[in-house]
């Protein structure tokens, strides 16, 4: 599957929002570069448990 392309177009959509996104970083889906690419700000590991 193509979590970047299906997690870009929800996010676009406003069906995702910035903290969506971030799950699929921390359950490795998803690169910090393509959070950044998907939400245009730098992904930060501040207040992940």
């Amino acid at each position: 599957m193509d979590w970047f392309t299906l997690v870009k177009r929800y996010y676009d959509n406003d069906r995702y929002n910035k903290d969506n996104v971030a799950v699929f970083v921390q359950a490795n889906k998803i690169t910090d570069v393509q959070y950044e690419e998907i939400t245009g700000e730098t992904f930060t590991h501040e207040g992940i448990v």
